[in-house]
């Protein structure tokens, strides 16, 4: 029921997120490299979730890890952040609090710890989801809006179409054809042809910011 609830409300926030049930299944779900941050309960079946957390740890896996427990003694809170855990929340929990810590632990991985994203003149608010440019509000679809927070996240980086389409969809997710290219045209219809630049063959990128001021 937790799990269901986490994965509904993390979804509604805007987040793709995807879903296992036992530290066996986590560990294959690690290997593909594709998830930015890693909620892990401590009471998995098949393997423990520190063992899951000190074996990413040992393969120099540093992608940010929130541990969700029941286990509120201090000795388990110790053990979890000595194993490598980045945030720690406590059964029962608030689901807009763990949005917001999901959020700042994902910020942290992108090497910043500003609440908003700025590039030219265009500034996307993850918590609200808003997006201005200019000053102007800008009204985006919600995978409009996943392309945009992942080309901003990474400025300078140019993103492939898959990096691109598991930002847009989870497992379970059928992947819809030239999805990519039609919310990408949306994007620069509402903000300009020069945002968002095609790299043949490789992906997209944003324009630098001094191009857009």
């Amino acid at each position: 029921m937790i799990g269901a609830a986490v994965l509904r409300g993390l979804r509604q926030d805007g987040f793709t997120v995807d879903w296992v049930r036992d530290g066996g299944a986590a560990e294959l779900a690690l290997a593909d490299g594709v998830h930015e941050v890693l909620l892990l309960d401590l009471g998995l079946p098949r393997k423990q979730g520190l063992d899951v957390l000190a074996a990413m740890r040992r393969r120099g896996d540093a992608r940010p890890v929130l541990i969700i427990t029941a286990r509120d003694a201090i000795a388990d809170r110790v053990a979890g952040l000595d194993a490598g855990a980045d945030d720690y929340v406590v059964k029962p929990f608030d689901l807009d609090e763990l949005a917001a810590r999901v959020r700042a632990l994902a910020r942290r991985r992108g090497g910043s710890a500003q609440p908003k994203l700025r590039h030219g003149g265009i500034e996307l608010d993850p918590a609200s989801r808003d997006v201005t440019h200019d000053g102007a509000p800008v009204q985006l679809s919600p995978r409009e809006f996943a392309l945009l927070e992942a080309l901003m996240t990474r400025p300078g980086a140019v993103l492939s179409r898959t990096q691109l389409e598991d930002r847009l969809y989870g497992w379970n997710d059928a992947v819809e054809s030239n999805a990519v290219e039609v919310h990408l045209h949306g994007l620069r219809r509402k903000l300009g042809t020069g945002v968002i630049r095609n790299v043949r063959g490789v992906g997209w990128t944003l324009a630098p910011a001094g191009e857009l001021a």
